[in-house]
């Protein structure tokens, strides 16, 4: 019986100073200012318009599709076949 008191009260203890512990730190934590965010070294793209072709329906960016007197098209042989 006398150890199991022992064990219950240094489980008490040290219960209470990982409790006091968790507070500090986290006080801590709330009164450092944030972390400015870190640049991004990655090449920011402008960005593209994206347009279907009038033939087959694929999806490319605009500064490759070819334009025609009916449309746009993702090659030379879908604009001579819309366009005759």
């Amino acid at each position: 019986m006398k150890y199991l008191l022992i064990f219950g009260l240094t489980i008490a203890v040290i219960w209470l100073w990982q409790g006091k512990r968790r507070s500090s730190i986290a006080d801590k934590a709330k009164a450092r200012p944030p972390k400015p965010q870190a640049k991004s070294h990655a090449r920011q793209l402008p960005a593209t318009e994206i347009v279907a072709c009038d033939v087959c329906s694929v999806h490319l960016p605009q500064t490759e599709a070819l334009i025609g007197g009916h449309g746009v098209y993702c090659s030379e042989a879908h604009r001579r076949q819309a366009e005759g």
